[in-house]
């Protein structure tokens, strides 16, 4: 079960927040305050936290400086404010994601779960499936023994399938987690990369393939 520490000083925020955490089976650690949340934070495991800008004694900019100090936790910050300087400072400090308050409960859920499967893909450093080899913290990839070059949007697609093998992972969610949340564009961007993977990696001469499900999106099956 993951754990969720909800820094805001409005209880009600607070008690709206860890409701529908809650109803999706998260843990939830509660600071009012960014003094509270560091001390919570040396005292629990966290893996993400969902950040008021607007904080007494340390506000949300500060704390999220002091955090990525030592930690690289996912950061979810939340605002009153919708002006595109205040999400870029944010982002600069080492958030990873922003919402404007009032937020949709939904658009919460799903940015929190966004994130949780983009900072597990991250700190899994090494993937070997058969002859493939793949290692994020280098972005290399070896198949059969030889390096294979790969643009980065490529290798982090074969590196979400990889980390799945024989799940059907839907384009929404492999555009939402690779590309952003916000990404602009449309689902034929999976659709082009996965065709450029399968050009450098024939099922002839490779121990996988990347089969398409009609109607839902791609799975990465093993050949055995």
């Amino acid at each position: 079960m993951a754990s969720v520490l909800i820094v805001d000083d409005d209880s009600h925020i607070r008690e709206l927040l860890r409701f529908y955490l809650e109803l999706d089976g998260f843990r939830t650690i509660e600071a009012a305050d960014g003094g509270e949340a560091l001390k919570t934070l040396d005292a629990h495991k966290v893996d993400l936290v969902v950040l008021d800008i607007m904080l007494p004694n340390l506000d949300g900019w500060d704390l999220c400086r002091e955090i990525r100090q030592y930690s690289a936790v996912p950061i979810l910050m939340l605002t009153a404010k919708n002006e595109t300087i205040h999400k870029v400072r944010g982002l600069r400090l080492g958030a990873d994601d922003y919402l404007v308050k009032p937020f949709d409960p939904d658009e919460l859920r799903a940015r929190v779960h966004a994130l949780l499967r983009r900072y597990r893909i991250a700190t899994e450093q090494v993937i070997t499936l058969g002859s493939l080899a793949l290692d994020a913290s280098t972005h290399t990839v070896l198949c059969n023994d030889v390096h294979v070059a790969l643009a980065k949007k490529e290798f982090e697609l074969l590196f979400k399938l990889a980390s799945y093998p024989g799940t059907t992972l839907s384009r929404d969610q492999l555009i939402e987690d690779i590309w952003g949340y916000d990404f602009d564009g449309d689902e034929r961007t999976v659709d082009v990369h996965v065709k450029r993977l399968r050009d450098k990696f024939p099922e002839e001469t490779s121990s996988f393939r990347i089969v398409t499900v009609r109607g839902l999106g791609y799975r990465l099956e093993v050949i055995v």
